[in-house]
């Protein structure tokens, strides 16, 4: 009796402590932070579903958080709560901010940790993957498959990307006439994958030929990546115990394929038969390994899986959205086709891109693709496939500076470093944030691979630009920066580039459904003097797919240029 008695006094005072603990948690200890108005129960849960609920749910959350950040008066960075079912979250949308984030420190000589968040990725990435490991595991990585992806090296590689471009655009020829609408998605992945399967793995994966005759890792890899779609703009895939074991089924027969490469290509290069040894990136990485041991291939396996994601991911989008973009904006698709003549000739072919690269004085050509390379930043500015996910642990002391001198402690919150938000941050952009600018790059046009020369002719024209000595480097960071910036940047500009060269000037692109032209009663496309662009019916827009991408698999028709018939 006495000891029920106890219990029943004790219990209501348990509850009401745990009921102060949660309102100091939700209303007081963060209450000087931009938010959302909380609730004790759902934290910022419920009002992060009434925001996504008043436009398409299917949009990607950065489009969300947008909303929400112009909603709070743009803040530099935007707390939201959402535990139990997740941690604290600190979307990041001022550059400044996120400089601190990136870059190295005394205490954080690597930046700053990545977030446990990305553990949801595992399957696609393995255990050990170089975009997850922390400290002097990842320096290690780092270094040991650097010379894979070094500018000097990746240009080596242009008879492989100019092969697969080739036969890229074969494909666009075959349905040019047809006349059959197309997925964009499906046909520059197979494109991408392909190439990075050569420069990684020295493997022909077959991945732009018909399902049936592509290589199994391909299949299964898209497989893999389809289970990652989402339905709405926030998904709990954690709590779906089936997704999660198909992932890992198909998973583990990717690291069985991998890993026997692997051990295929270290025989070879063990080898002192062998005439020509493969320089891919893979070759590259084995050179100082005595032994191949479990170790060692697991790890190798996991590097070689997140480059095949990464590698093929961020050049497939780039693609859509510049071939989407510049069919909407012909001033721009004027400019860069006058661009590619004058670098390669009045012939349009790929075939004569090909010979021009490939001849002495190539390289040579890649660095004076200025306004190319201006157009491919600006689309990563507006379009960046995605951000970057760090943690610091509770009592790590890290705090940051907002541009208006408060200091903010981040302990204990995943930090969102939103590349969507700092890329439309207006104080660095100004009212032409959300426009399609190229021009404000002129003069600062480098993209990562250091190729293209700042020069004085290559400043603004009068178009509309934007000075590009106003863009803080750290305001554009579709790569990230710091020392956890993409290793494979390099390798995706240089993709972009020459895949550009031998189709812009060869292909009119018409997108079909969503994003399709409006067109006034004769048909003919309705120009936006003001923006100088076609108007369209409705927005095309990203949704989520690991990373961000057009909503719809960017359905367009293709047609030869009126020069290339």
């Amino acid at each position: 009796m006495f000891v029920q008695t106890i219990l029943l006094i004790l219990l209501p005072l348990g509850v009401s402590y745990f009921i102060s603990r949660i309102r100091y948690s939700r209303f007081q200890k963060y209450a000087d932070w931009p938010q959302l108005p909380p609730s004790l129960i759902w934290g910022h849960m419920k009002a992060l579903h009434e925001f996504i609920a008043r436009g398409e749910e299917r949009r990607h959350i950065d489009i969300v958080f947008q909303e929400i950040q112009e909603h709070l008066g743009n803040p530099p960075l935007i707390l939201y709560d959402l535990r139990p079912v997740q941690f604290r979250l600190c979307v990041v949308g001022s550059h400044e901010v996120a400089e601190q984030i990136a870059r190295s420190s005394k205490s954080f000589p690597y930046s700053m940790k990545k977030s446990p968040t990305m553990g949801a990725l595992e399957p696609l990435l393995g255990p050990h993957s170089i975009i997850t490991q922390q400290g002097e595991h990842w320096k290690g990585l780092r270094k040991r498959f650097n010379p894979g992806f070094a500018p000097q090296h990746l240009v080596t590689l242009l008879p492989c990307i100019l092969d697969k471009a080739i036969q890229f655009t074969d494909i666009l020829d075959g349905y040019a006439r047809s006349g059959e609408e197309f997925s964009l998605d499906e046909r520059c992945v197979s494109l991408t994958f392909d190439i990075i399967g050569a420069v990684t793995m020295d493997k022909d994966f077959h991945a732009q030929l018909d399902r049936s005759k592509q290589d199994e890792l391909v299949r299964l890899y898209r497989e893999l990546t389809t289970t990652y779609r989402r339905g709405s703009s926030v998904q709990w895939d954690w709590l779906d115990p089936r997704l999660n074991w198909r992932r890992r089924t198909l998973s583990r027969r990717i690291d069985q394929l991998i890993a026997e490469h692997i051990k295929l290509k270290f025989a070879e290069l063990k080898s002192k038969s062998t005439e020509k040894r493969s320089r891919s990136v893979l070759s590259l990485s084995l050179q100082d390994i005595d032994q191949l041991n479990t170790q060692v291939i697991q790890e190798t396996c996991d590097q070689l899986k997140s480059f095949l994601f990464a590698g093929h991911d961020t050049t497939s989008v780039v693609l859509q959205w510049t071939f989407y973009i510049l069919s909407r904006t012909p001033r721009v698709l004027d400019k860069i086709r006058r661009e590619l003549d004058d670098l390669f000739g009045p012939d349009p072919s790929p075939a004569a891109v090909q010979e021009k690269l490939l001849a002495p004085g190539g390289e040579e050509l890649l660095k004076r693709m200025s306004y190319t390379s201006a157009v491919i930043k600006e689309v990563l500015r507006l379009y960046p496939p995605s951000g970057s996910a760090r943690y610091m642990p509770p009592g790590s002391g890290f705090n940051v500076q907002l541009p208006d001198g408060k200091t903010l402690c981040l302990d204990g919150v995943v930090i969102y470093l939103n590349a969507t938000l700092v890329h439309r941050e207006e104080k660095v952009y100004g009212p032409t944030k959300d426009e399609f600018i190229p021009e404000r790059w002129l003069g600062n046009t480098d993209t990562g691979l250091g190729l293209i020369p700042d020069s004085a002719e290559n400043q603004g024209d009068g178009d509309g630009s934007v000075a590009s000595a106003h863009v803080p480097a750290s305001a554009w960071r579709p790569f990230e920066r710091g020392p956890r910036n993409c290793i494979g940047q390099e390798l995706a500009n240089l993709e972009a580039r020459v895949i550009l060269a031998c189709t812009v000037r060869r292909f009119d692109f018409e997108k079909v459904g969503v994003g399709a032209l409006a067109r006034d009663a004769t048909g003919a496309p309705i120009l936006d003097a003001a923006k100088g662009q076609y108007e369209v019916e409705t927005e095309l827009f990203n949704t989520m797919q690991v990373t961000a991408k057009p909503i719809d698999g960017t359905v367009v028709k293709v047609h030869l240029a009126e020069r290339a018939t």
